[in-house]
């Protein structure tokens, strides 16, 4: 157990239990049982079929999209795809469930116990068991803004299909906690099995605390429910575990229960006791065959798995000689990582100037697109736009700083790198002649530094920056240190 991720409290030390239960939305045109629309945002209750609303005598048909998905998550997640699993009837009554019960999956999930390795700041590498992915329909939404006196109920949501994805009680801090959900999301988004957008709750996760003296048995948890955001669910799991810990100092005892996040005040507040599993009366849905398939089409799938991020970034690595920090920052996002393979295949040599085109990608392209709030595909520089800019620094066409000038030019007015460093004379000098000729120049203005500069070496840094000052920034760096080492005899 790592000191840091212990707790002081009064009469000692605390460890966190944190296990996350993550409901992502299937990436399906259709419902799990129906033909419905999954699409967002439409009118309230105009993507309802009769399935969906309930109707008597109206029966579930499975929708094998939904199924490739949760056993393609599973691949993706190292797990252990069970070739046999039961639906379910998890039964509760409430206003946006018009069925009175759920189907979802209880003892044979879809997807048996997998794991994610995390990498933390500081090289630290966790890895967190998944216990099972099971399938399941979700519920409705009420709205309770409409009406003074009443809420209203919108089923556009009803029956769309949803992973429940479980982990094992492995998180031992807020930190591990949003990095499991921000990899789970990675992985998801990249195998197109759920958008991940929060926002829009495609992705939603139920995070039980529990604290104990470390060594201990576990202590009684709790669950925070319905939480869409990765800060968020650091937030709380701080909150709630400082909170148990005050209550057992104080000689009290947990209670398990449900729990809710207020964003607004920082804190958990009660919502209702938890329930237990016989608490909900399960049994095998008598509308829907077990789901049964084969090796061979288990294989298949996996056959057609893209490239997840580790296997990315190890490839990023191995080939282009990135730093561990670099290639994560790259594959985190499907989107980033697409983006710089396109800037490397229109490179002359992606082996070469790989770290290079990295360097680039991570910090001009990804430094200016967060600080004017923007996500990579409004980048007003394109892939095509950025390689060029990294092969003609390669080729020695132009510097950086002369490349940083370049592309502040394509930002705002667009246009091929390669015709604006003509059209501009942007050309890095590279005629040794014409660069001795200033470094002579430099020289001979600054007698004193030239006398200086042999007891302090460090002063050449300054001479750099005068040749470059004085050539506008064109002259090769390079040419530009070995004739001033020659000349300056350092």
């Amino acid at each position: 157990m790592s000191k840091s991720n212990l707790i002081k409290g009064s009469t000692g030390d605390w460890e966190m239990v944190i296990g996350l239960e993550v409901h992502a939305q299937v990436t399906s045109h259709a419902k799990l049982f129906s033909g419905a629309s999954t699409e967002f945002g439409g009118e309230p209750n105009s993507h309802v079929s009769l399935v969906d609303a309930a109707m008597p005598g109206m029966l579930p048909v499975i929708n094998e999209e939904c199924v490739k998905q949760a056993v393609r998550s599973g691949l993706g997640l190292n797990a252990k795809i069970n070739l046999r699993s039961v639906f379910d009837r998890k039964n509760y009554f409430y206003p946006d469930l018009p069925q009175g019960y759920q189907i979802s999956q209880y003892k044979s999930p879809i997807v048996g116990e997998g794991e994610v390795t995390l990498e933390l700041a500081g090289g630290e590498s966790v890895t967190v068991g998944i216990e099972r992915l099971h399938l399941e329909q979700d519920a409705g939404k009420l709205l309770h803004d409409q009406n003074p006196t009443s809420s209203f109920v919108d089923l556009n949501r009803s029956g769309v299909a949803l992973m429940e994805i479980v982990s094992k009680p492995d998180i031992r801090s807020s930190e591990q906690a949003r990095a499991y959900v921000t990899k789970l999301r990675s992985i998801l988004r990249y195998l197109g099995t759920c958008d991940g957008d929060m926002e829009k709750g495609s992705l939603r996760a139920d995070v039980n605390v529990s604290v104990r003296k470390p060594g201990a048995p576990l202590g009684t948890r709790c669950e925070i429910k319905n939480m869409n955001s990765i800060s968020f669910i650091g937030d709380a799991i701080e909150y709630e575990a400082r909170r148990q810990i005050d209550i057992l100092e104080d000689g009290g005892t947990i209670d398990q229960e449900t729990r809710l996040y207020d964003p607004a005040l920082g804190e958990t507040r009660s919502m209702r006791s938890k329930e237990e599993a016989h608490d909900y009366r399960y049994f095998p849905d008598p509308d829907l065959l077990p789901l049964e398939f084969s090796n061979a089409y288990v294989a298949e799938l996996k056959a057609a798995l893209p490239e997840l991020p580790d296997q990315k970034k190890a490839r990023f690595i191995a080939e282009f000689g990135l730093s561990l920090y670099d290639a994560g920052v790259l594959v985190a996002e499907r989107e980033s990582a697409e983006f710089y393979e396109s800037v490397l295949a229109g490179l002359a040599n992606r082996v070469r100037d790989g770290k290079l085109a990295a360097n680039w990608v991570i910090n001009e392209l990804f430094g200016r697109l967060n600080k004017e709030g923007r996500d990579i595909a409004a980048s007003p520089v394109s892939a095509a736009q950025l390689g060029a800019i990294v092969d003609l620094i390669g080729e020695g066409t132009i510097s950086g700083k002369i490349a940083k000038d370049l592309f502040e030019i394509v930002w705002q007015e667009g246009g091929d790198p390669r015709a604006l460093v003509e059209a501009r004379g942007m050309k890095q000098v590279t005629d040794l002649g014409a660069i001795e000729k200033v470094v002579d120049d430099i020289i001979a203005a600054n007698p004193d530094k030239v006398a200086q500069a042999a007891a302090k070496p460090q002063l050449m840094g300054w001479f750099v920056g005068q040749v470059m000052k004085s050539s506008g920034g064109k002259a090769n760096p390079q040419a530009v240190n070995d004739l001033l080492k020659s000349k300056l005899g350092i």
